[in-house]
């Protein structure tokens, strides 16, 4: 494990965490890059105490939006474990919780939407499991989000060019292989019609 220091420098450089752009309505966006977030060498603690003093205080005042990409998250490597997550839930200040009012989930894989169906309800709770939204593609979020005032890796479209060529997974019928846990649906959006085509 590394010292504090180096896990809040590792935070940073890897821009885990990213306050930028904004969605179609005009919210901020966090946006989250699960792939980055190095769950072996990253305490509960130090995580919280980041969000808490560089995070939180930039969303007390308005509504936002999260985009969480979940692409390429495996659970051996970049899934912080249900505890953590449950963690890092809990200690979002009531404020910063009320103005959250969506939360796109990017690429969430058919085990995603298993464990949260399962799940989904006893981790979070205060309603942030009726604001997920899954997103299938990345061309889908654009349809929510200012697509110009938001980066996104390469390997997140290198993954939608997988899913051209093997569209039992787009459809839910295929597992993604490796790819673990995730957000829930709801049916108030465009974005969750055309991600709900693989429950149907």
């Amino acid at each position: 494990m590394f010292s504090e220091v180096e896990q809040q420098h590792l935070i940073e450089k890897l821009e885990i965490f990213k306050i930028k752009g904004r969605d179609k309505r005009g919210r901020k966006i966090l946006r989250i890059i699960g792939k980055f977030f190095p769950a072996r060498n990253m305490s509960v603690e130090v995580v919280n105490k980041y969000l808490t003093e560089k995070i939180f205080p930039e969303l007390t005042k308005r509504p936002f939006a999260v985009v969480y990409v979940h692409t390429d998250v495996e659970k051996s490597e970049n899934f912080p474990g249900v505890s953590a997550l449950k963690s890092f839930y809990d200690a979002i200040p009531v404020k910063v919780r009320d103005n959250m009012e969506a939360v796109y989930f990017l690429h969430p894989g058919l085990q995603a939407r298993l464990f949260l169906a399962t799940f989904g309800r006893f981790i979070f709770s205060g309603g942030l499991y009726e604001k997920l939204r899954y997103v299938n593609r990345v061309d889908y979020l654009w349809e929510q989000v200012r697509r110009n005032e938001i980066e996104m890796p390469e390997f997140v479209y290198d993954h939608d060019e997988d899913l051209e060529y093997r569209p039992m997974m787009d459809y839910g019928l295929e597992s993604d292989h490796a790819r673990v846990y995730g957000g829930a649906p709801t049916v108030d959006s465009p974005v969750t019609m055309y991600s709900m085509r693989c429950i149907s």
